[in-house]
């Protein structure tokens, strides 16, 4: 009996070392599509664009493979209090690392439609500052998951409200771009929906660290998210292109 279960708890071991390995290799995808994302904006490169949208094929793929394993593995261990914990969480990362990889894939359809005519580089800046912020939080908190580091993970929850504050000057900043010349309206209303895709992008490394709070304490976290103040405009923007 002892033989048999040391087999099973080596087993269900296995299944978990699994199951954070496609975690990790959806989150390395997930950052990578993002930087080309804003790196395509940046250069004008439809190319790179167009294969950022063929390759978020490969980041579903890896959340079907995880969802399947995971519920394999809870059919076969039935785990138990932090071991059924650790299955769930790998759930829900893989569901906010598949929505981060779509939000890339929406800013490359921009440089797409955009079609190589592209505004000053001074009116990219500040979706460039944003992206940089929204990758320096996904990194950690994908690093705060795989160490089970609680303190890294709150850290990034924080955070949050600089890259809504980060949102509405940028929304700012472009509209004062758009009044100034007429014709940078068209270029400013695709960088407004980037800014969202990359703001939203930040929503979900947030929802990462509730993730790692509650795969770590084993609930909720009770205060309430910290959210910066978002323009009336950039609300309705965010509405209309859900």
């Amino acid at each position: 009996m002892m033989a048999i279960t040391d087999h099973t708890a080596k087993a269900f071991d296995t299944d978990l070392q699994e199951l954070a390995r496609m975690v990790a290799e959806m989150g390395g995808l997930a950052e990578k599509q993002v930087a080309d994302a804003v790196d395509a904006l940046a250069k004008r490169d439809t190319a790179l664009a167009q294969s950022i949208t063929m390759a978020d094929m490969t980041i579903d793929a890896l959340q079907r493979d995880i969802e399947e394993k995971a519920v394999l593995t809870i059919a076969r261990r039935q785990p138990m209090a932090v071991d059924l914990r650790e299955v769930v969480s790998a759930l829900r990362l893989a569901n906010d690392l598949e929505r981060i990889g779509d939000l890339a894939k929406n800013i490359a359809k921009r440089v797409i439609a955009l079609n190589a005519e592209f505004p000053p580089p001074n009116l990219i800046r500040g979706v460039e500052h944003m992206a940089d912020l929204v990758l320096s939080q996904l990194k950690a908190v994908l690093d705060a998951y795989a160490q089970h580091d609680l303190s890294k993970a709150m850290a990034v929850w924080r955070g949050d409200e600089e890259i809504d504050a980060m949102t509405t000057s940028v929304f700012r900043e472009l509209l004062t771009y758009m009044m100034e010349d007429p014709r940078n309206i068209t270029f400013c209303i695709h960088l407004l929906f980037c800014a969202k895709n990359v703001e939203r992008m930040g929503d979900h490394a947030t929802n990462i660290a509730e993730t790692v709070h509650y795969l770590i304490e084993g609930r909720t976290i009770s205060e309430k998210r910290p959210k910066g103040d978002d323009t009336t405009a950039f609300q309705a923007l965010r509405a209309a292109d859900r």
